[in-house]
C-alpha cells in the first residue's frame, strides 16, 4: 500500500484532478495528500485562486529554485521535470499511489530517482463515486438544460409535417443537423456545454454511438440521446428518449413498452448497498421472457447487434461514463451518494431501436430520480 496519492494533470481533462481541485485550471500541476493533508503545487498565477478555496497547503514554484533552475539555461521540460521532482520530494515519501493516466514521462523519472509509484485507477475512481453537494447541484442544474434541450427537440418535431416520407418544417427538410443547431443554442442558454450528442434516427439509432446524420424520415424512431456537462460544477448529466413522427409500428411501441417496463423496474431496486450486476439481470429477465436477445442469451463468441447488446446504465458525474457499471461483468454494490443512468434499449440492425435513460440518485433507502420528463413515444 503506497503512503500519499499523487496526481499530475490539468483540471478541464482529468476528472481525478478536478474532483480533488474543484477549479478550472488548464495547464497541468501537481496534488498530492499525505499524512491527511492536501498540497497543491503551482505557480503565482494561480497559486491565489487555489488558496481561496481553503483546502490545501498552496506550494509556489519559487519555494523549489525555479529561478535557479531558469538562471542556469536549463530547456524548459527539463526544468520542469526538476522542479516537480524536487515538488515530490518534499513529501517526505518514496511510495505514492497514482492513476491510470498519470504521465509516463514523469512516472519514468520518479522511479530512476528511486520512487515507487502504484497505478490503482479503481482507488480514484471510488474517490469520485459519492458525489459532493455542489457536485449534485451541478447536475442538477444539467438536467434543467438537458429537458430544456429535448423539449426543444421535440418541439421541432412536432411541428414538422410529412413531405415525400420525411420530415419538413417551415418549407425545408428537418435535418439532425438543424434539430442539433437548435438544442445547441438551448444548451448554451442554460450555462452547459455539449460537445456531441446522439440524435439518430432509423438504423443509426441501432448503432451504438452513431451520433446521427441527415434528413429525419417519418414513422422511424429516435432515438435521442443527451449528456450536457454543467459549466460551473463540470458535472454531466445523461439522459434518452425516443420519439416517432408519423405511424408507430407495432415492434417499436413494444420495444417502448418493454424499456419502461425494465426501467420502472430496475429504478424501485436501486439502494446503497444493492448489486449492480443484479439490477442489469432483471432487465434481461424481461427481455428475455419477451423474446428478445440479450448478452446473457447470445453464444459464446457471437457479436450482438440485435436486442439488448449493452449494459443498463454506468455512473455520471465528471465524467459522463465513470463507476460503477450495471452491466455482465459489473461487481459492485450500490452506495450512497453515487449517481448512475438508467437505460435500457431494444434495437434491431438496419432497421432502429428505442431507448429510455433516466439519471439517478442512489440513498441510502432507495433511489431518486433526477430526471423529469415524460416518456411519450409520440412528441
Amino acid at each position: 500500500m503506497a503512503d500519499a496519492v499523487l496526481i499530475c494533470a490539468d483540471t478541464v481533462r482529468s476528472a481525478d484532478m478536478r474532483h480533488a481541485v474543484p477549479l478550472t485550471v488548464p495547464d497541468p500541476f501537481l496534488y498530492a495528500e499525505r499524512n491527511g493533508t492536501r498540497h497543491v503545487f503551482t505557480n503565482s498565477m494561480e497559486a491565489g485562486r487555489l488558496r481561496e478555496l481553503g483546502l490545501f497547503d498552496v506550494h509556489v514554484s519559487e519555494e523549489f529554485g525555479i529561478d535557479e533552475l531558469i538562471a542556469q539555461g536549463i530547456e524548459w521540460r527539463e526544468l520542469r521535470a526538476q522542479l516537480i521532482l524536487r515538488e515530490v520530494a518534499s513529501l517526505d515519501t518514496k511510495r505514492f499511489t497514482v492513476p491510470d493516466d498519470f504521465p509516463v514521462w514523469l512516472a519514468d523519472r520518479l522511479r530512476a530517482d528511486g520512487f515507487d509509484l502504484d497505478v490503482d485507477q479503481e482507488l480514484f475512481d471510488d474517490r469520485r463515486r459519492a458525489k459532493t453537494d455542489a457536485q449534485i447541484a451541478g447536475m442538477r442544474r444539467a438536467q434543467k438544460a438537458a429537458e430544456a434541450a429535448m423539449d426543444t427537440c421535440r418541439e421541432l418535431l412536432r411541428k414538422a409535417e410529412i413531405n415525400g416520407g420525411d420530415l419538413h418544417l417551415d418549407g425545408e427538410q428537418l435535418t439532425v443537423e438543424r434539430v442539433k443547431a437548435a438544442m445547441n443554442a438551448t444548451f448554451a442558454a442554460h450555462d452547459t456545454s455539449a460537445d456531441d450528442y446522439i440524435v439518430a434516427p432509423a438504423a443509426q439509432g441501432a448503432v451504438g454511438h452513431d451520433m446521427g446524420s441527415g434528413p429525419i424520415p417519418a414513422s422511424v424512431p429516435i432515438v435521442v440521446d443527451i449528456w450536457p456537462r454543467d459549466n460551473a460544477s463540470a458535472v454531466y448529466t445523461d439522459m434518452t428518449r425516443t420519439f416517432v413522427v408519423g405511424d408507430v409500428a407495432d415492434d417499436v411501441r413494444e420495444w417502448h413498452r418493454l424499456c419502461k417496463a425494465a426501467l420502472d423496474r430496475a429504478v424501485s431496486e436501486i439502494r446503497a448497498g444493492g448489486d449492480t450486476k443484479a439490477i442489469f439481470e432483471g432487465t434481461c429477465e424481461i427481455f428475455e421472457a419477451a423474446g428478445e436477445p440479450t448478452q446473457r442469451t447470445k453464444q459464446p463468441g457471437e457479436s450482438l447487434v440485435d436486442g439488448f447488446f449493452h449494459g443498463l446504465g454506468h455512473g455520471v458525474g465528471l465524467e459522463v461514463h465513470e463507476s460503477p457499471g450495471m452491466g455482465q461483468i459489473s461487481d459492485k454494490k450500490f452506495v450512497a451518494g453515487d449517481v448512475v443512468t438508467v437505460e435500457p434499449g431494444l434495437y434491431r440492425s438496419g432497421y432502429g431501436g428505442v431507448r429510455l435513460e433516466d439519471i439517478v440518485l442512489v440513498t441510502e433507502t432507495g433511489a431518486e430520480v433526477l430526471t423529469n420528463y415524460p416518456y411519450d413515444l409520440e412528441p
